[in-house]
């Protein structure tokens, strides 16, 4: 339902623009050619309007957010866990990436077509947010049966992350926390009911930091300093407690309390006091992410070097390398077919995003057009004029000469 209202305006917007060569006009005029490619303007100290550089980029967004978000996002795991059995479970997120492969065109589309369309959109000078981007879109392009199917799915969508949200929100207070450390050894009965009141609580605290979302200049910022304050810290619980077996319970609860309190005070103290210049939002929620990484593992291999571990026989089927006993199943009917080995469907999908993702790292300068009512541009000659022709043949936006 969402993709009925973003793949129509993906396919639409450039039009509007005169296509892919003149929305890049449009966006480099003002911005610079650095705007639309992927990695132009971001070394150390240079200006761009992400706010990050490569480092953090790559180990930030690329590394600790993106990993954070496959691996403690409930929404994803959900879908695993209600795999039928263990083949099918392996294969749910690999196959659940190709088509993410893609969504990135279909969010990053429509966001450059309004900024072409709406020059001044997200400041002072515009009436439009960077949130009414797409929205503004469909307004714009959509007919009106397409349209309310397109908000429909967009409904549809937020309805169906809240309910993954508030399933694992009542699912781990109430059995990781309330059942386990504030009140045991009660009833299944007295559980659910706390389960029920706890999501009602946590749906009217869902409603109150929608205020606070809109703060932010857009909700991706809003999102990603979420998710370096909590999800990166129960990734590195994650992550660390998986690959090694002397990691304790005490160093996880450290280790994420330490997490979050450092890319706490990255964001509000270092970056909003402005201890440590940062260009932007989403730049320091990179750093934030980084340093909450550290903080975290720094601090679960520092107490677990003081505390002792479970014994090996209840991490079995827990950590890398190790099969709880029992467990082992025999493939079902197909699964050892060759198309659906988990090898194979992970390296098709990193082939997949790498042969979308190159063309726009390494995007090369086109061949500037010729204005023909300037005396350089008359005197040129005829084979250069044959080869800026084959190089410019798309229809382009006049030059600024020529009017």
């Amino acid at each position: 339902m969402i993709l009925a209202a973003l793949i129509p305006i993906s396919y639409l917007d450039p039009k509007k623009v005169g296509g892919w060569d003149g929305l890049t006009d449009k966006l480099d005029a003002p911005h610079g050619h650095n705007f639309t490619t992927a990695w132009g303007g971001t070394g150390i100290g240079s200006v761009n309007p992400l706010g990050a550089n490569w480092l953090t980029i790559v180990l930030g967004l690329g590394f600790v957010l993106s990993f954070g978000y496959w691996t403690t996002n409930f929404a994803e795991v959900q879908r695993a866990l209600s795999a039928k059995n263990l083949s099918a479970a392996q294969r749910t997120p690999l196959i659940a990436a190709y088509p993410k492969v893609f969504i990135v065109f279909l969010v990053m589309i429509p966001g450059l077509v309004a900024a072409a369309l709406v020059p001044k959109i997200g400041t002072s000078g515009s009436d439009l947010q960077y949130n009414d981007a797409i929205p503004y879109l469909m307004e714009q392009l959509l007919p009106n049966g397409v349209l309310g199917i397109a908000v429909t799915g967009l409904l549809a969508a937020f309805m169906a992350g809240m309910a993954a949200n508030v399933s694992s929100f009542n699912t781990v207070f109430t059995n990781d926390i309330w059942a386990k450390y504030v009140v045991t050894d009660r009833e299944d009965s007295y559980y659910v009911r706390f389960g029920r009141l706890i999501t009602v609580i946590g749906v009217a605290a869902s409603v109150g930091t929608a205020f606070l979302a809109s703060s932010f200049s857009n909700i991706m910022s809003y999102l990603q300093t979420l998710f370096s304050f909590f999800n990166v810290p129960m990734f590195v619980v994650f992550i660390v407690g998986m690959f090694w077996r002397k990691a304790t319970s005490k160093s996880g609860f450290w280790g994420l309390l330490a997490g979050t309190v450092t890319a706490m005070v990255n964001y509000f103290w270092i970056y909003k006091q402005g201890i440590i210049s940062i260009p932007s939002d989403q730049g320091a929620n990179f750093v934030s992410a980084i340093a909450g990484f550290v903080a975290g593992a720094v601090v679960m291999f520092a107490v677990s070097l003081f505390t002792r571990p479970k014994p090996a026989a209840e991490l079995q089927g827990l950590v890398y390398g190790t099969t709880s006993p029992g467990m082992t199943e025999a493939p079902a009917a197909g699964d050892d077919a060759w198309y659906r080995r988990p090898a194979l469907l992970g390296w098709g999908a990193v082939i997949l995003a790498a042969l979308c993702y190159i063309p726009f790292s390494f995007w090369p300068r086109r061949i500037e057009r010729p204005c023909l009512k300037t005396p350089d541009a008359q005197s040129t000659t005829s084979s250069a004029k044959s080869a800026n022709w084959r190089a410019s043949r798309r229809p382009r936006p006049d030059c600024s000469t020529c009017g």
